[in-house]
């Protein structure tokens, strides 16, 4: 018996520092005021990283995939634009609101629990340790990325906007 899309687990990938080497553009973030503009703007550049793409490929031929990321709404077209150049599997795209400012952890948490009601949940694969974290507190399997180069990991000032200013 075939299944359902309704009826298969979900896998949900991160996308920034998971599917998305973002090393290129974090300079953005290093001068005050931060650039979000300039970092935003700067995506559509982003090399994929191939461990996040070779575990979403795999995922995905049991599994629906939710992109869940802390980007905002307002770089819904130039994402689903660099998922479609990457030729990456379809999928719902969860995004933060553009006023939307609570840390990353909390906005994935609150999504993840919306996602998880009547279906299984696989995995959740994210590079931020607190998102990973406080999902792994809240029972979620969790696949911690770990795969970016050290050029590539995420700079002083991407942790502090992810945490304290909710950016990304």
């Amino acid at each position: 018996m075939r299944q359902t899309t309704k009826s298969k687990p979900l896998a949900v990938f991160d996308l920034d520092g998971t599917l998305a080497e973002t090393g290129h553009r974090q300079h953005f973030l290093e001068r005050q005021p931060r650039d979000w503009r300039g970092f935003f703007g700067a995506l559509h550049r982003d090399p994929p990283l191939d461990e996040g793409v070779r575990l979403l490929l795999e995922a995905a031929a049991t599994c629906e995939i939710v992109y869940l990321t802390g980007r905002p709404e307002r770089c819904r077209r130039d994402t689903a634009d660099w998922l479609t150049r990457q030729r990456l599997p379809e999928g719902r795209l969860l995004m933060r609101g553009d006023a939307d400012r609570r840390p990353a952890r909390t906005i994935k948490l609150e999504a993840l629990r919306g996602l998880d009601r009547g279906r299984e949940l696989r995995m959740l694969v994210d590079d931020d340790e607190l998102v990973c974290d406080a999902a792994e507190r809240a029972g979620f399997r969790v696949v911690r990325a770990r795969w970016a180069s050290t050029s590539q990991l995420p700079s002083t000032a991407l942790r502090d906007a992810q945490e304290r200013e909710g950016r990304t």
